[in-house]
């Protein structure tokens, strides 16, 4: 099956034109037509004149991109929508309303109150901080309890943490907690299943992989026409096998020790990919990225060739990093990564605001 990915086309809000001495100059049109307009004036204005132009046509211009880049809300990956917020060590929280799911929960944004399944894929408070808020909230609007899935090392922490939270709030806090662990399966939906996966992080962690559930043809039977198998079908013959199509993964944090454990093969098939670039720069390499247990840009540029995905979303970068940082690093995964790289930047300042 051929899959159309679309990324979202950004909104931005008109800008004022530029002023500048002698003429005003928009640049709202193309800038072919900006290009035509300077070359005519550039006879009749006095030397520097027209690089002083260009410079503020390009600057205006970066602005614009920059304005456009901070007001998107989510994307679209694969026919995937992916909303929330992933900031390194401040807050993440994904939210993939196709699947009724919230993977951590360090914020809780009033579109992840919706979401009936939670995922927790490690106990640092920036994933699970907000689980208290977001159990309330559901209480307060009526809403069935969820389902919530940790590790199960730290289910009886979790435990502990709401009661003391029903203790001090003297309200109930209705959840469904469920302990899966590395392996286990569980079905969501009808056609739908989750299963974590190992990820390696400063303490226990693991990721998910949300699978579909697909009915194949037997290779026994592959040879027999149609009519055959309706024959087999009538007789109450099983036909068919039930396969997994694995089409998101969801890391957490996580060092790259995650791509090469052959047991997440799955991860790097599945049809988006969200994982983590916490650092993007030379000052804190690759050494200071494993030592806190994150992934560096360069590592995933490293092990590109491991990536089967049809796309991949970064988050969790690190707070010090603008929307222009992380637009800059992730340009120069393109050409190393066949798959389709998205990064999840909403939240992140801009150097123009």
């Amino acid at each position: 099956m051929a899959f159309s990915p679309t990324l979202y086309t950004p909104t931005s809000t008109p800008l004022p034109s530029l002023s500048l001495p002698h003429t005003s100059v928009s640049v709202l049109g193309s800038t072919a037509h900006s290009s035509t307009r300077l070359r005519s004036m550039s006879a009749k204005n006095p030397p520097g004149y027209l690089s002083v132009l260009h410079r503020a046509v390009v600057e205006e211009e970066e602005y614009r991109k920059a304005r456009a880049e901070v007001n998107r809300k989510g994307t679209e990956l694969e026919g995937l929508s992916v909303e929330g917020f992933s900031i390194g060590g401040l807050e993440t929280c994904i939210v993939l309303p196709t699947f009724n799911s919230v993977f951590d929960i360090g914020r809780c944004p009033s579109r992840a109150v919706n979401q009936d399944f939670l995922f927790i894929t490690h106990a640092h408070l920036d994933h699970i901080g907000a689980l208290p808020m977001y159990l309330a909230t559901r209480s307060l609007y009526s809403l069935k309890p969820p389902t919530v899935f940790v590790p199960p090392c730290i289910k009886e922490d979790v435990e502990r943490l709401l009661e003391i939270h029903c203790t001090m709030s003297n309200v109930e806090l209705n959840v469904d907690l469920v302990a899966l662990d590395v392996g286990e399966t569980y079905e969501i939906r009808n056609d739908l299943v989750a299963r974590p996966f190992k990820t390696h992080h400063v303490i226990p962690s693991q990721g998910y992989i949300i699978y579909s559930l697909r009915k194949k043809l037997k290779k026994k039977y592959a040879h027999l026409n149609g009519s055959q198998i309706k024959k087999l079908k009538n007789q109450g013959v099983e036909i068919t096998d039930l396969i997994l199509v694995p089409e998101v993964a969801i890391t957490g944090d996580t060092t790259s020790d995650f791509i090469l454990d052959p047991k997440n093969s799955d991860a790097l098939r599945a049809k988006v990919l969200i994982t983590e670039a916490t650092f993007l720069d030379e000052e804190n390499d690759v050494e200071h990225a494993k030592e806190h247990g994150h992934m560096h840009i360069f590592e995933i540029m490293e092990h590109a060739q491991w990536f089967q995905n049809k796309a991949i979303l970064l988050t969790h970068f690190s707070s010090r990093y603008t929307v222009e940082d992380i637009r800059v690093a992730v340009s120069k995964l393109q050409s190393k990564l066949s798959c389709k790289v998205v990064p999840l930047t909403e939240g992140f300042r801009s150097a123009y605001t």
